[in-house]
């Protein structure tokens, strides 16, 4: 539409000019020029018109053909879709999605759980230190090569001083026990000591017992576990919803 108006004030500017010059120059011819210009004015319009008409035509075309092939392309997502919306269903039916996990009376830690993250979060404060964990879903209990494997929840603890050194601890919570895999500490200005890859086994064991006055201790490992199936099943969930969105979109 927007060409069509550009080459009508074109015409109506140029051929005029041509015109008035042609009557300037040949008098005697001033009935065949006006013929000329009117026959030439209207092959023209002539030619706008039909131009119109096939970007029209083609425009049309393109949408039916897009929107056609859009058609097809929703047809052939439907049974992800199905598939996605089913698995949805199966996991929010799943005795984990609708477990109820009940605190254990005394537990010291506020709880916080992280959506759309494989991470839940215990944190607390005890005489002037700040005590964090971080819970991983990795090899949750249901996975893994085998049944003790299965039953593993990898965990990082922090304990900080006011002044700003902190010990972090790698470890791995089992039935009946926190392992501690890895120690190190963090000093005042933020650089980590010398990393020491064995740590001697009275050391570990003081450590553990060190751990357990600040509330991690092996009689929370059920409470965990049942904490971690839960979250499992709610991030599933949730990666199914994101997936069928994205699908669907």
């Amino acid at each position: 539409m927007a060409i069509t108006t550009v080459l009508r004030r074109s015409i109506s500017s140029v051929l005029p000019f041509a015109v008035v010059r042609r009557t300037v120059e040949r008098r005697n011819h001033h009935h065949y020029s006006f013929a000329l210009f009117t026959a030439l004015y209207q092959y023209v319009l002539l030619l706008l018109h039909f131009y119109s008409s096939s970007s029209s035509s083609s425009s049309s075309s393109s949408s039916s053909s897009s929107s056609s092939a859009e058609k097809e392309t929703s047809s052939a997502d439907d049974p992800l879709v199905r598939a996605v919306k089913s698995n949805i269903k199966s996991v929010e039916e799943s005795a984990d999605h609708e477990a109820k996990v009940e605190v254990p009376n005394g537990f010291p830690f506020d709880i916080q759980d992280n959506p759309g993250q494989e991470t839940i979060s215990l944190a607390r404060e005890y005489q002037g230190e700040l005590i964090e964990a971080e819970l991983y879903l990795s090899r949750v209990p249901g996975e893994g090569h085998d049944d003790l494997e299965a039953k593993n929840i990898p965990l990082d603890i922090s304990v900080s001083k006011k002044n700003g050194t902190s010990l972090w601890f790698v470890c791995t919570a089992v039935p009946n026990e926190i392992i501690i895999d890895f120690l190190y500490l963090y000093l005042e200005d933020g650089e980590i000591a010398p990393f020491i890859p064995e740590i001697e086994e009275n050391i570990r064991e003081a450590f553990q017992k060190y751990l357990e006055i600040r509330g991690i201790k092996p009689s929370i490992y059920n409470f965990l576990s049942e904490c971690m199936s839960k979250k499992k099943s709610k991030e599933h969930a949730l990666w199914l919803k994101n997936i069928n969105k994205f699908v669907e979109a």
